[in-house]
């Protein structure tokens, strides 16, 4: 008897424990959540509060009793915002094609076909991605600057449409694919093509998937190249218009505004996560997964 009433203390403690232990972790959990989300509830909260409350506050209010919408309407008006959703619309969709078909081409050709020097190849390949960034868009701007495509969709374009990372990504994941397949679809008489396309496209879609919308949401919020290979305002991206509009004030930085265009800006991406973000979150999982 003596020893149930132990047992029955032990399990109290531990189902105690286990409760501070959840708590804490929930807290936690709850803190980091108000950490992240802050910064679009102050970029929704600028977006509604008129110019003048804006730049009276010399103490920052978390609320607003006089939301406004003039905001949206100066984000439209001010510059020709809605033409450069156009711009960066036509500039994500083609780049994001064209990076698949390259990305989808290389990552088959690494994963699945035996060629000399396949291993070296690779591993050259993988140590770009040691290279810093600011290297490649110097190299990037003299390249295209040579070659007269400034201010053009194709300057724009060229230098984003294949990725060592996403290309490594998706061969992992073909390797995962058994190769008895691919052995039985070449008996068959198959083309490699017609496997890719039959076979191995449909098995990795979580991961095509989640490569695609990694990049629409990277060519969406493009800064730094399309601000400088770009000076001419029919070529301008969504992220010129905001600097734009942050310089468009009334003799000081239009900041509402420019929150406010941010705010439309950033629901395309935000619903698109939203929608994917299982695919993305198994995609990626199963790309790092081998076996």
């Amino acid at each position: 008897m003596a020893k149930q009433v132990d047992y029955e203390k032990i399990g109290r403690s531990a189902r105690v424990r286990g409760g501070i232990g959840k708590t804490v972790i929930y807290a936690l959990l709850v803190v980091w959540a108000l950490m992240v989300l802050f910064p679009f509830y102050w970029m929704v909260l600028t977006s509604i509060k008129s110019y003048s409350a804006y730049n009276s506050e010399y103490i920052p209010k978390f609320f607003t009793l006089s939301p406004t919408m003039q905001n949206y309407a100066d984000a439209f008006t001010a510059v020709p915002l809605a033409r450069y959703f156009l711009n960066t619309l036509i500039f994500t969709l083609i780049t994001t094609a064209v990076m698949l078909v390259v990305v989808v081409l290389a990552a088959f050709a690494f994963a699945r076909l035996d060629f000399r020097g396949k291993n070296v190849a690779f591993t050259l390949f993988l140590s770009l991605m040691m290279i810093p960034s600011e290297l490649v868009v110097i190299t990037n701007f003299v390249t295209i600057t040579n070659l007269g495509l400034r201010n053009t969709f194709t300057g724009l374009i060229l230098p984003s449409v294949t990725s060592v990372f996403y290309i490594y990504l998706l061969k992992e994941n073909f390797e995962q694919i058994p190769g008895e397949l691919y052995k039985a679809a070449k008996v068959d008489g198959t083309s490699d093509f017609k496997y890719l396309v039959k076979v191995m496209l449909p098995i990795s879609q979580p991961t095509i998937v989640t490569i695609t919308i990694l990049k629409i949401i990277e060519c969406w919020n493009s800064y730094v190249w399309p601000r400088l290979i770009t000076d001419d305002s029919a070529y301008f991206l969504v992220s010129n218009g905001i600097q734009e509009i942050r310089e468009n004030g009334f003799g000081r930085e239009n900041i509402p505004a420019m929150m406010a265009a941010v705010v439309v800006i950033s629901v395309p991406l935000i619903v698109l996560f939203l929608i994917f973000h299982k695919k993305i979150m198994a995609g990626v999982s199963r790309g790092g997964t081998k076996g």
